[in-house]
């Protein structure tokens, strides 16, 4: 378990992390969503140990990272934004490097290695000099040396940024496949990243923590009300008479008629609930019929982009 408890980061007199507070439960990926220079990168420097906060406290497994820095930083595997590779060495020496910085052995960092390679797919570059490798490798080395002292925890700062199409597909699978074994905090600002590897989502603005929950939950918490789209069928006054009877709504809207008999409605509500059953029970009763129905759900864009405007 990660607990991050009312962090503050000041440069100076500027907030850079306000107030923020966080539960991540083991072998979750999180995704931690918020514009450029909303304070994402700071959270997780501060959850390394790179920089302190300064207020608050971070717990790793109930070890407090004042504390107990080297133990948690031991089960933390960091893949920063900027890939720190060294161009003039190959792929097998770079990671026999980052093991030795890690403290392992030299038998360890074999073993390891082998376990490492296979699951991030490097096998064909792994004589190859960094400087040679795509982009795509690039990153597939960084996850390698993040996993290499096999940590609990896999911290990656916007892990797809720069990739082609083709790169970033692959890459996204791979966090998946290391999410079912590891706690992952996916750091991004894309949007389409969360939505296809994330369990749980945080949004960050301006260093504060605006919104928490599953991508579906999210709908609930920032939609203040809800929006039904109809098609029926009957007379127009009376469906939309008893539209308007049905409970929650607030506002019934005439869009028009096709040939005359097909009747579509916007329906608003004060509050964002399901009235589909309340919907077919008024037709029922008042004697007309529902041809389709559907609710406006809010896209994940659409809730970024509410929470994190100016």
């Amino acid at each position: 378990m990660i607990i991050l408890q009312n962090l503050k980061k000041y440069y100076d007199h500027i907030k850079a992390v306000d107030d923020f507070s966080l539960e991540i439960k083991p072998g979750e990926i999180m995704g931690f969503l918020g514009p450029n220079g909303a304070g994402k990168t700071t959270t997780m420097k501060m959850l390394t140990g790179f920089i302190a906060p300064t207020e608050g406290q971070i717990l790793v497994d109930n070890l407090d990272l004042l504390e107990d820095s080297l133990a948690i930083r031991k089960r933390i595997g960091y893949l920063p934004e900027n890939n720190p590779l060294y161009e003039d060495m190959k792929v097998y020496e770079y990671l026999l490097f980052v093991g030795r910085i890690r403290g392992l052995t030299l038998v360890e960092i074999k073993d390891r290695m082998r376990e490492v390679v296979k699951t991030c797919g490097i096998e064909k570059v792994l004589r190859q000099q960094i400087s040679e490798l795509s982009k795509g490798y690039r990153q597939r080395v960084g996850l390698a040396q993040a996993l290499l002292h096999q940590p609990e925890i896999l911290i990656l700062d916007e892990p797809t940024s720069g990739l082609d199409p083709n790169q970033i597909v692959e890459i996204r699978e791979l966090i998946k496949k290391i999410g079912k074994e590891k706690t992952v905090i996916l750091c991004t600002h894309i949007l389409s990243e969360v939505q296809a590897i994330c369990d749980r989502v945080v949004i960050i603005n301006a260093g504060k923590k605006v919104a928490e929950g599953r991508p579906e939950e999210l709908t609930q918490q920032v939609s203040g009300q809800a929006v039904y789209y109809l098609k029926a069928k009957g007379d127009e006054s009376r469906v939309k008479t008893s539209l308007a009877q049905i409970g929650g709504v607030t506002e019934v809207i005439f869009l028009g008629s096709e040939n005359d008999s097909v009747l579509s409605y916007k329906l608003i509500l004060a509050i964002n609930e399901d009235i589909r059953e309340k919907m077919f029970q008024t037709a029922v009763q008042d004697h007309w019929s529902i041809l389709e129905s559907h609710k406006e759900e809010m896209t994940l864009e659409d809730i970024f982009r509410k929470l994190t405007k100016q």
